[in-house]
């Protein structure tokens, strides 16, 4: 192995770990529940104001 395949190799690995460490400090938790994802309250008819179970 020559310098310049040596450099190439150190760059390259360089490079992957700067990219795996954006990956891990930039990823966001997801809130469960979020602007009305997990359940759906009804908004007109008979059941105005409740929270629907199943989903039709």
């Amino acid at each position: 192995m020559n310098k310049f395949e040596f450099k190439n190799l150190v760059k390259g690995l360089k490079d992957s770990l700067k990219e795996k460490s954006f990956f891990k400090d930039l990823r966001k938790e997801v809130e469960t529940g979020a602007n009305g994802t997990q359940n759906y309250v009804v908004k007109k008819g008979i059941n105005k104001d409740t929270i629907a179970t199943t989903k039709q």
